[in-house]
């Protein structure tokens, strides 16, 4: 061999030596992305940890609030009745205008009360005997009372037979009950905070003294006290 021959031999030998091997790159890349991996796992399950915590406290919050400003369904009874009016005429055909005191009543000491699309109406043996009166929106403060007395009736109204001959038999008897149904939604208020809005119906049965000589107050038999459904 030459010795031009031998010297490239030599610094080919070199050459590849000092070349890194392929199967150091990937091992030292995986290393890499394995490093990076495990610090996007822990700053991820960071997150999820702080957003865990605060869902916890604002559970324990509401929790807090609700148990100090728990709100209570108001109470309603009716504390008196007038009869004006109460006449049949063919096919039957009911004419009525009566009127109730209803005590509205919030218990809540925290909590305030609103109401809106009130209406409030008459029935007899399941059957409305005066047309649903639409009321004003009513605010209820804390601890507070107020009376609602509309008059209620209109000419005309088609009842059953059962209806007609019923109020007949009553009326003849010296004893009616009625119910008196308010029906409208509501929502509670604390401090800053106000709920949703909830359907409210209220049915309050009523036995009174009847007779076809009454004409305007007429004496409660029994205590009146509504249900309540909110």
């Amino acid at each position: 061999m030459g010795e031009g021959e031998a010297k490239a031999e030599q610094a080919a030998k070199e050459d590849h030596k000092n070349a890194p091997s392929a199967s150091s790159t990937p091992e030292s890349c995986s290393k890499d992305s394995e490093g990076g991996g495990g610090g996007g796992g822990d700053a991820l399950r960071a997150i999820c940890g702080a957003i865990f915590t605060v869902l916890v406290l604002l559970g324990i919050i509401a929790l807090i609030l609700w148990l100090v400003y728990r709100p209570h369904k108001p109470r309603l009874t009716v504390v008196g009745a007038a009869i004006y009016d109460l006449n049949f005429t063919t096919p039957p055909l009911i004419s009525t205008s009566v009127q109730f005191s209803v005590m509205a009543r919030n218990p809540n000491r925290r909590v305030s009360i609103r109401y809106d699309k009130l209406s409030m109406y008459v029935t007899y043996r399941d059957q409305i005997i005066t047309p649903p009166l639409p009321l004003p929106p009513l605010r209820m403060g804390h601890k507070s009372t107020v009376v609602i007395a509309p008059v209620l009736g209109g000419d005309g109204i088609p009842v059953s037979p059962e209806v007609a001959d019923g109020l007949k038999s009553d009326e003849a008897s010296g004893v009616v009950r009625m119910r008196v149904v308010v029906i409208g939604r509501l929502r509670w208020k604390a401090g800053a905070i106000k709920t949703g809005r909830y359907g409210f119906y209220a049915t309050c049965d009523v036995w009174m003294r009847f007779n076809r000589s009454s004409n305007g107050q007429v004496p409660l038999l029994a205590p009146s006290t509504c249900k309540v459904d909110v």
